[in-house]
């Protein structure tokens, strides 16, 4: 196989830092295993980010996605830890992670994790009519 799992996300310079704007990437095939029954979790993990001077690139995001496979993650954790790791490498302005677990048992759940850098804030959106 040429390619393995992996912790390591890697970045690349932001080419336009001067601007807010957002960057969205959805991964509709994230697994994790439940840690009490070992069975498999089925989720969508979405993250919304507004760049700083890095960028993370997209590779290295689907291999650290795939290295959860076969771990033990509770929802609330890993969408925590995803947010704190991503945060960690590229240092955004912004950053959301939205976790959406696929049903178990009769229940759904959704997670929603946010960064905002200190002293950032979001510019007001323009209204259109």
């Amino acid at each position: 196989m040429s390619t393995k799992p992996s912790k390591q996300l890697e970045t690349f310079k932001n080419a336009t830092p001067e601007r807010d704007y957002t960057i969205r990437i959805e991964s509709p095939e994230f697994t994790c295993l439940c840690p009490k029954t070992g069975q498999p979790d089925f989720a969508t993990i979405r993250l919304e980010y507004v760049p700083d001077q890095k960028c993370v690139e997209l590779k290295s995001f689907k291999l650290y996605i795939w290295s959860y496979r076969d771990e033990g993650a509770f929802h609330e954790k890993v969408t925590n830890t995803i947010l704190n790791d991503l945060v960690e490498a590229c240092d955004p302005r912004f950053m959301r992670v939205t976790g959406i677990f696929n049903v178990r048992g009769g229940v759904y759940t959704t997670v929603v994790a946010e960064h905002r850098k200190p002293g950032w804030v979001a510019p007001t959106p323009v209204q259109l009519l």
